[in-house]
């Protein structure tokens, strides 16, 4: 009976002090939780994150193990598990990011450590620079300043946003059926320096997602407090002028609120001025309730009017009809406009598991003007175009998530469900003069698009390999009312598309 008893007591014993898990919470020196923390067990080299409220649960450790905690911009701490059963927490104090001091190892993400980097150091004027930061990927202005970016990634010529799937914080970017082009992405109404970090991918893997996520994916997530109010003005050449206010409303250990607005003008290095000047607005609250459930809101609006040159041959400016910064049609240009509304709600079930809730509408304004063959269909007034749309956009959707361990096996699985209407008014593609005056409509109608998406997949850890399958289901909705004919007609048609990984 001796000898079982003892058995059993070697068997059982060393469960208690071996394979156990830590559970913890990852501060800063206000008290704000940090999202993606890296907890790294240096003895066995398990390791997890943070979630959004900074908690953490790290599994097989060992009474004596040394664990690591660190993230980017702050000092990283060490601590020795000597007890089981309490909550860790860990404060970690801000420090400046030293090059020389980053070391870049397999257990972490070398080109999110980069881009998180370029954040705090590149000066940009706009969230449209910030997508430089993204490895691969670049973007020309062209057309006043007030225009979205050209995108360019991986081989793809993205256009304004076709094959680049954008979003700031779960707020789509990406317009269906656009005035001027699918998947138009216009950042501008994100002032950068409310950015906190940005997630990104490459190739069109990731199942929650969705449309326009072909080439890749990024997506901006806006801080929930501000460190200090600030007041900044900038200038700079060609009656560049920027002024830019974030101050703090509300500040605490469970809810933060801020304010931030944007004023930007410029004439341009064009001899006809530009006349750019955009207006951003921009609130958000973030509180934590109960403990497992966080809130976020965010309200924002952005106006932006412009002119712009355009396009010029290259014979005029050889034969000294025009310069290199002329134009042939200075009347191009345009206006734009767009208010959010995102409310987001996060309930913590467990320390594995969370579910993310989220509903968002937008109004959209847009009107553009371009001239790209100048007089070679019109010899008289010109081949001057309006692009102009009026839209609306309401969305739901929800993701569930859970991680797991069991020896050396983790992962995260994550399933999710989407909805997203866009109804535009008066989606005009018109012949124009001067700006002032319609020739003729060559397309006018209203647009309603639907798009409902579920999503099932899963990332497995397997020490060296990362395996991802998952399926992804969408059903479209297309609704077009062509406003030039005489009689009422409604053009439908309906698509369901599965893409598994």
């Amino acid at each position: 009976m001796k000898i079982f008893l003892y058995t059993l007591f070697l068997i059982i014993f060393p469960g208690f002090i071996y394979g156990q898990a830590i559970t913890g919470n990852v501060v800063d020196n206000y008290q704000q939780a940090l999202q993606d923390a890296h907890i790294l067990n240096k003895t066995t080299d398990n390791h997890t994150h943070s979630n959004q409220q900074g908690n953490f649960t790290l599994d097989h450790c060992s009474l004596g193990d040394t664990i690591q905690i660190s993230f980017i911009g702050f000092q990283t701490e060490l601590f020795v598990i000597e007890t089981f059963g309490q909550i860790v927490t860990t404060v970690l104090s801000e420090e400046v990011i030293s090059l020389e001091e980053v070391t870049i190892s397999p257990r972490i993400d070398a080109l999110e450590i980069i881009t998180k980097i370029d954040i705090q150091t590149k000066p940009v004027n706009s969230s449209q620079d910030i997508l430089r930061s993204v490895p691969g990927l670049f973007i020309g202005q062209h057309a006043g300043g007030g225009k979205a970016e050209q995108i360019f990634l991986r081989g793809f010529d993205i256009d304004h946003g076709t094959d680049i799937n954008i979003s700031v914080d779960g707020l789509p970017v990406n317009m269906v059926s656009h005035a001027h082009g699918q998947g138009y992405a216009d950042l501008h109404f994100v002032i950068p320096e409310t950015i906190h970090k940005i997630d990104f991918g490459k190739g069109p893997y990731y199942e929650n997602q969705g449309n326009f996520n072909t080439a890749g994916y990024v997506g901006f997530n806006t801080k929930d407090y501000l460190e200090n109010s600030l007041i900044k003005w900038e200038l700079g050449q060609f009656n560049t002028h920027r002024l830019l206010g974030m101050f703090n409303v509300l500040q605490g250990k469970k809810h933060n609120a801020y304010i931030a607005s944007e004023f930007l003008s410029s004439d341009g290095f064009f001899e006809s001025s530009q006349n750019f000047n955009r207006t951003n607005l921009f609130g958000k609250y973030s509180g934590v309730f109960n403990k497992n459930d966080f809130l976020e809101m965010t309200i924002s609006h952005f106006n932006s009017q412009w002119d712009a040159s355009g396009q010029i041959p290259q014979r005029s400016v050889d034969l000294g009809s025009i310069s290199r910064f002329g134009a042939i049609d200075d009347t191009e240009g345009g206006l734009s406009s767009r208010t959010n509304f995102n409310l987001s709600h996060t309930k913590i079930i467990d320390e594995k598991s969370s579910i993310r809730s989220r509903v968002y509408f937008s109004h959209y304004d847009f009107e553009l003007y371009s001239n790209f063959t100048f007089f070679l269909i019109d010899s008289i007034n010109g081949d001057q175009i309006k692009q102009k749309e009026n839209r609306s956009i309401y969305g739901v959707n929800t993701e569930y998530t859970q991680s797991y361990t069991h020896n050396n096996l983790s992962g995260v699985w994550r399933a999710g469900i989407d909805l997203r209407n866009d109804k535009s008014v008066d989606n005009e593609l018109s012949h124009t003069l001067n700006r002032k005056e319609t020739l003729e409509n060559i397309q006018l109608g209203d647009i309603n698009e639907t798009n409902i998406g579920a999503f099932l997949g899963t990332t497995i850890d397997l020490s060296k390999w990362t395996i991802n399958p998952s399926i992804r289901v969408d059903y479209f909705d297309f609704q077009y009312h062509d406003k030039l004919i005489t009689e009422y007609k409604k053009e439908t048609s309906d698509e369901v598309i599965v893409s598994p990984n």
